[in-house]
C-alpha cells in the first residue's frame, strides 16, 4: 500500500507590526481557526510533513496549532527551513521528528505582550505572561527527552536565545540535520 503523505507550510506574514501565522494546506492559506478543519480534511494519512519558516506570531494561535498536530494520528515530521522563532519554535515540538536545515535557526524566549492599564492590571499581565511561558516550556521539555534541564531552558529563554541547527540537536529540539543521517 502506498504511503499517503500530506504537506503543510507554516510561515509568517507581517500585518500592522503584529505577526500572524499563516498555514498553507492544499494550496489554501489559513490561520489557526481553520487549521483543524483543514487538518481533518487530510483524512486518514500516514505521514504529515510540516515545513516551517516563521518569525512567530500570536501565542494562542501557535499553541492551538501545536495541540491539533499533537493529537493527529499520522506520523508528523517538521522541517525547519529557515526561521522557527518565538511561538513558531513551539509548533515543531508537536511532531514525531524534527529535521532542521544546516543554516536554519530557532529562537526561544519568554512570552511577551503589549499592555496598558493601571498598576494592578500590569502586574496581572506580568503574572499571566509567566504562566504562558511556563506552559510553552513544557513543549520544549517533552520534545527534548531530558537533553535539557528546566533550569537551562529557562536560562536560554530569558536570554532570548538564537539556536543553530547543532544546538537544536544538542538540546533535543531537533532530531537530525537535513542531509545528514537520512533514514
Amino acid at each position: 500500500m502506498k504511503k499517503q503523505v500530506r504537506l503543510i507550510y507554516i510561515f509568517t506574514v507581517k500585518l500592522n507590526q503584529m505577526g500572524l501565522i499563516f498555514i498553507q494546506v492544499r494550496k489554501k492559506f489559513l490561520i489557526r481557526p481553520h487549521f483543524k478543519e483543514e487538518l481533518d480534511k487530510l483524512g486518514n494519512v500516514s505521514q504529515i510533513n510540516v515545513y516551517i519558516n516563521s518569525k512567530g506570531g500570536d501565542v494562542g494561535e501557535g499553541i492551538g496549532i501545536y495541540s491539533q498536530l499533537k493529537r493527529h494520528k499520522a506520523h508528523k515530521t517538521a522541517y525547519i527551513d529557515g526561521y522557527a522563532c518565538s511561538i513558531a519554535s513551539v509548533i515543531p515540538m508537536a511532531c514525531d521528528e524534527v529535521v532542521i536545515s544546516p543554516p536554519a535557526t530557532m529562537m526561544i524566549h519568554p512570552a511577551w505582550s503589549i499592555a496598558m492599564g493601571n498598576a494592578a492590571e500590569l502586574r496581572k499581565c506580568a503574572d499571566d505572561l509567566d504562566k504562558i511561558t511556563e506552559s510553552t516550556k513544557q513543549a520544549y521539555l517533552l520534545k527534548s527527552g531530558g537533553k535539557i534541564s528546566e533550569a537551562k531552558l529557562t536560562e536560554l529563554m530569558n536570554a532570548e536565545t538564537w539556536l543553530t541547527a547543532q544546538e537544536c540537536i544538542k538540546y533535543g529540539f531537533a532530531d537530525r540535520i537535513l542531509g545528514e543521517d537520512e533514514p
